[in-house]
């Protein structure tokens, strides 16, 4: 084989690879997990907020998600007690309802009565039993606690 012929196919190969990677990330990027949350209690000690939340979790992907830890995250590190082993199934296409009981920053909680979306970071066994985590951005759901 000649390089010619080698540089052209090598060019193809790469262009084959951005292509699969971007349509990966553009089939990810379009259907995004979702979720709201409602306050079911609270209760204030000193600096700190327990909170009883009800998440809402939404999954429009194509496939079942088995989401094994949901992480409540504070700014921009992990909330006190923020992290739970959970073994929640979210199907395709379906949502489920979670209880967390979290403790966080009183000055966290303030900013959730201002409007700041609470986030939480889901993780969960993707393909090859590989670990997979996502960012879910939650909105307030009508019906809870007013914050």
């Amino acid at each position: 084989m000649n390089w010619g012929k080698l540089k052209h196919f090598s060019l193809l190969v790469v262009a084959g690879f951005s292509i699969v990677s971007i349509q990966l990330a553009q089939a990810s990027a379009e259907h995004p997990l979702s979720g709201t949350y409602k306050v079911l209690r609270e209760s204030h000690a000193g600096n700190q907020v327990r909170v009883r939340l009800q998440l809402h979790l939404l999954n429009p992907k194509g496939r079942d998600l088995h989401i094994q830890r949901i992480t409540l995250w504070e700014f921009s590190h992990p909330a006190k007690d923020g992290t739970r082993v959970s073994s929640v199934a979210l199907h395709a296409g379906a949502s489920a309802d979670v209880t967390e009981e979290v403790t966080i920053s009183r000055a966290e909680y303030e900013l959730w009565k201002r409007g700041a979306k609470p986030r939480v970071v889901l993780e969960f066994a993707g393909p090859a039993g590989r670990f997979t985590t996502e960012v879910v951005h939650l909105e307030r759901a009508s019906g809870g606690k007013e914050n």
